[in-house]
């Protein structure tokens, strides 16, 4: 009887513990818009940003509870060099004290960034070298730049964490996603094949609805912050001016409703070979329609939450190795030679993708990939995982349906840009993103099996 005793006041012990441990959270933004004259990233021709449209930002989130602490950066890139997150994460680990391995940068993947690595920017680069001498479109070593600039928005957020209140759930959006791979009546499958085009025969994939909303209240129960997670590309505003793309008014509305220090933070779900053409009509919402549209959705999914009834912080991270594709020499230095035609029409399109998707691969210099995999437990029923690369919404519905929790955020394009990862069935119908893809068939599917172990493993963990 007494060591019964002893074991339910030491069970009664730990229990009152953990529920006095506050659940804290901070806030914070970082400015990373690239200098004027950059080159831009998102398409395959050269070209040179003119102006702001409206600034690129860095938003840290900061989440702590007893010893475990973790960082969720939002940046408004096109991807994440490996350069960026191994500099950013280790300045956050020295100035912030947050472990390396428990921190995530993300990025939203907007098309009208910096372009500052990347098969593209080295070609761009050297060119413009080779030329002038220097190159005139690169004043600021941006990667480093952007890294400083990164912690320390974690190291502000860090230092303004409070207790909260926590709240999640998810709303369904049907109206802005499609998926842009075609099964088409004269064989084979396309991506973006033209809307109205009547060689369509059927979609050759799902989108996902799901809007994820993850809401932070301060103990009063004012909102301070949400994040929501929606799988669909970035590029819907185009041209040579900096811009964040629709989460920049997904934000706007939101502010508008619950004030000027609300802070919108938005990550891209699996979107992969999904975009916001719908090919049965004419025409395409803007990223203001989109972004409001999306704001009307979060508004309502936001009065639905369910409350966190007791936050449960923890991390955990792996590895998985996958090959890489492989090229002969010779195909090497044809795709060297072809690089140069890569920015005009000189060859089919999907031979300069190939081309340059082989010199991207020669800057990895390994026949392997580690491929990281992150998983976030913030309760009993609420996780987040983070993937690299631009993933096949495919891959990221069976995480969320193997998952143990009941609300599971998939992000994608997280601390690595390593291109497309699509699935194995895509692999075999080609077109697009599986040319552009760097890994090879079944490297997703070893990302997925990581991932639902992760949750396994948090969901039975204290």
């Amino acid at each position: 009887m007494k060591w019964i005793s002893m074991v339910a006041l030491v069970c009664l012990v730990s229990c009152l513990r953990a529920e006095a441990e506050d659940f804290l959270v901070g806030t914070a933004q970082a400015d990373i818009t690239a200098p004027r004259g950059f080159r831009m990233s998102g398409y395959f021709s050269e070209r040179f940003n003119t102006g702001v449209r409206d600034s690129l930002k860095a938003k840290a989130l900061v989440l702590s509870q007893g010893k475990v602490k973790a960082a969720l950066v939002f940046c408004d890139l096109i991807g994440i060099g490996p350069g960026l997150s191994r500099a950013a994460r280790t300045r956050i680990a020295e100035k912030a004290g947050i472990p390396f391995e428990n921190v995530s940068i993300a990025a939203t993947h907007s098309h009208t960034g910096p372009l500052y690595f990347g098969a593209l920017r080295e070609h761009f680069h050297r060119a413009a070298v080779a030329s002038n001498g220097r190159d005139p479109h690169e004043g600021v070593d941006y990667s480093a730049w952007a890294a400083e600039k990164i912690a320390e928005a974690v190291v502000r957020a860090a230092g303004a964490a409070v207790p909260v209140k926590v709240r999640h759930g998810v709303a369904s959006e049907k109206r802005l996603s499609f998926n842009r791979r075609f099964h088409m009546k004269t064989g084979g499958v396309r991506f973006n094949p033209g809307q109205l085009n009547p060689s369509i025969l059927r979609t050759a994939g799902p989108i996902d609805p799901d809007v994820g909303i993850v809401e932070f209240l301060s103990r009063g129960g004012v909102p301070r912050a949400s994040l929501t997670v929606f799988a669909l590309h970035l590029d819907t505003v185009g041209g040579t001016e900096y811009s964040a793309d629709y989460p920049r008014y997904l934000s706007d509305e939101l502010r508008a409703v619950f004030g000027k220090e609300y802070v919108s933070f938005f990550g891209a779900g699996a979107c992969g070979d999904l975009n916001h053409i719908d090919v049965t009509v004419k025409g395409r919402r803007s990223a203001g329609e989109i972004g409001k549209l999306l704001a009307e959705t979060v508004r309502g999914g936001i009065s639905k939450l369910g409350a966190v009834k007791q936050p449960s912080l923890a991390v955990r991270r792996a590895e998985v190795e996958v090959p890489l594709q492989r090229y002969s020499k010779e195909e090497v230095e044809k795709a060297r030679k072809e690089m140069e035609l890569v920015g005009s029409n000189k060859l089919p399109f999907l031979q300069r993708v190939k081309a340059y998707k082989i010199m991207a691969l020669q800057l990895r210099k390994a026949d392997t990939i580690a491929l990281e995999v992150q998983a976030f437990r913030l309760s009993s029923e609420l996780a987040i995982v983070t993937l690299p690369g631009e993933v096949f919404v495919e891959l990221g519905l069976a995480i969320k349906k193997a998952s143990p929790f009941r609300n599971t955020l998939v992000i994608e394009l997280v601390n690595d840009a390593p291109g497309y990862i699509p699935t194995r069935k895509a692999f075999t119908e080609g077109s697009y993103e599986t040319v552009n893809s760097r890994v090879q068939s079944g490297g997703g599917e070893a990302m997925v099996e990581t991932a639902i172990g992760l949750l396994k493993d948090l969901a039975r963990a204290r």
